[in-house]
């Protein structure tokens, strides 16, 4: 052996094979049965052709090293160029762009004109981010700026079909002169975060009707590279929102001060910026002076269910690195996957992320059907917030349980575990923290009655079909009549309300084995607080076969 030759000290055995070139989509079977489940008939085909082949993009080694690309190399805020004009712009590594043209290429900002356009998109979405979920934002703020700006008409003829556009044109140039377009959002402020009445803001009128100058700023700015943005501001009638573009109609930059970039736990291939208007910050309102809460609640509806989609996308790719893992992985004698006791933790987990999907699959097909049904808008009213509650809790606690099934091999940056760890509280915040999503069900209960009805209604499809469920029914009803202190209860309420519906949606349309161990443990009660503590007399190895990602 010559010196150069390096001794050969162990042979590498017993290590996985990364989970690469496999369908994202077709390989989660809880996924797509409820796809199958809500399309119509007639398009079933259609839109499972168009799902698989994001799916196998997404599975693709390729795209995995642009998730860990864009995710390794930060995006960088310029506020000057090399001359010292002030230009405000943020770049991003090739990979960003990447990932988003794939994302706007195949619909994820276009559920609005088509057929099942709700149901096919969720369906991408939650497909898609889970190669990498940061650049998920601007996709989700782009999809649900079309119903605020529909508020007026002239402003969605101009606007709407570059939001849609499945064309992908990053720059910031005149919007005429782009094929497509993304949009950002800016509530928050420094002094009032999630109450956004406090916020200080000021729009002053100008002659042209509609047009206003902004001075203020936004604490969170999603997405500043975004071609155009949704404000909130005082009027003199009170609270407004108003669009604000980086570029005006004549090529111009308008006032867009980015202060700085946050530096964020995870989230961070997406820029997320503080921003201030200095008095000829160019804005037309959106909806009437006085009515920006009304106006912009229709894009935060669409957001939150977006943090359900993104929460389940980011548990189903947990759990299948972690049911692949210890399928290729032997201890003590033979695979993991075969262990009681891994087992046990690896069915927990399948289980809460399949609850996660099928209900928030069963919200975007809501979503397609609530303008010509008013039991499926009042649906949506009610489980919208208690879905984005308890889904997005339940997150961070199923990620880390899966990283620890690979062991220390997960607690390892190459693993991709810890992005996903890093990643799993933000839904939780974004668009409204736990607490304020648990107020939101109070204010839907006592302002639209028909929601509640609406709710029962949906659960009560389920009823005789599992006496735990049946009981967990009958004690939330008793919960809803009593009253006396319900604002510090409402999380209690909340998260009993969102699993019963996961429990109804599980018994109707998911395996058995599913259903059961779902009602058992999350409902009967049958269960200790840690993941793995399921009954023992339950199919949990039907469970875990059926989320196992590849065979």
């Amino acid at each position: 052996m010559s010196a150069e030759t390096p001794h050969a000290t162990h042979s590498v055995t017993n290590q996985p094979p990364p989970l690469v070139d496999y369908d994202v989509f077709a390989a989660d079977a809880a996924l797509a049965e409820a796809v199958e489940r809500h399309v119509a008939p007639e398009r079933a085909g259609e839109v499972r052709a168009e799902l698989s082949a994001l799916g196998r993009a997404a599975g693709s080694a390729e795209a995995q090293e642009w998730g860990a690309q864009a995710n390794e190399y930060a995006p960088r805020l310029r506020t000057h160029d090399r001359y010292g004009h002030r230009i405000d712009e943020v770049d991003f590594h090739p990979a960003w762009h990447r990932l988003l043209d794939r994302a706007v290429s195949a619909g994820l900002t276009d559920a609005w004109s088509r057929p099942d356009g709700h149901l096919r998109r969720a369906a991408g979405f939650l497909v898609w981010s889970q190669v990498e979920a940061g650049h998920g934002c601007p996709v989700s703020m782009t999809h649900a700026a079309v119903p605020a700006l529909r508020t007026e008409p002239r402003l969605a003829a101009q606007w709407e079909p570059l939001l849609t556009s499945h064309v992908y044109e990053p720059g910031l140039r005149a919007p005429a002169t782009k094929r497509g377009a993304l949009a950002g959002m800016g509530m928050t402020e420094k002094q009032g975060g999630s109450d956004v009445r406090a916020n200080t803001t000021r729009a002053a009128p100008l002659a042209e009707d509609g047009t206003y100058t902004l001075t203020g700023h936004k604490w969170f700015c999603s997405a500043p590279m975004s071609d155009v943005f949704l404000v909130l501001a005082q009027a003199e009638a009170g609270l407004t929102c108003f669009l604000v573009p980086r570029v005006l109609a004549d090529g111009s930059r308008n006032t867009f001060r980015v202060q700085r970039l946050k530096d964020k736990l995870g989230n961070r291939s997406n820029a997320s910026g503080e921003v201030e208007f200095d008095g000829t910050t160019w804005a037309h309102r959106v909806g009437e002076e006085g009515r920006g809460v009304a106006t912009i609640i229709e894009m935060v509806a669409a957001t939150r269910l977006d943090c359900v989609l993104g929460s389940a996308g980011l548990m189903r790719q947990a759990v299948a690195q972690a049911v692949h893992h210890t399928a290729h992985r032997e201890a003590f004698g033979g695979p993991l996957l075969d262990k009681p006791l891994m087992r046990n933790v690896l069915a927990d987990l399948a289980v809460e992320s399949e609850a996660a999907t099928a209900l928030a699959l069963r919200l975007a097909a809501a979503c397609d059907a609530a303008p010509d049904d008013e039991g499926e808008r009042l649906l949506l009213r009610l489980a919208v917030p208690a879905a984005k509650y308890w889904v997005t809790k339940r997150c961070t606690p199923t990620v880390g349980e899966a990283l620890e099934c690979l062991g220390g091999n997960g607690y390892v940056e190459e693993s991709g575990m810890p992005r996903l760890l890093r990643e799993a509280p933000l839904n939780s915040i974004w668009e409204g923290s736990g607490n304020v999503q648990a107020l939101d069900v109070l204010r839907a209960l006592q302002r639209e009655p028909g929601a509640l009805d609406a709710f029962l209604g949906e659960v009560g499809a389920a009823r005789g079909a599992d006496h735990r469920l049946d009981a967990a029914v009958k004690d939330l009803l008793v919960e809803l009549a009593d009253l006396e202190g319900i604002e510090g209860r409402a999380r209690r309420l909340v998260e009993r309300m969102a699993l019963v519906l996961q429990g109804a949606l599980l018994v109707r349309h998911a395996p058995a084995a599913v259903a059961d161990a779902f009602c058992a443990s999350r409902l009967g009660a049958d269960w200790g607080r840690a993941f793995g503590t399921l009954p023992g007399t339950l199919d949990l190895a039907a469970v875990v076969a059926r989320a196992r990602p590849v065979g």
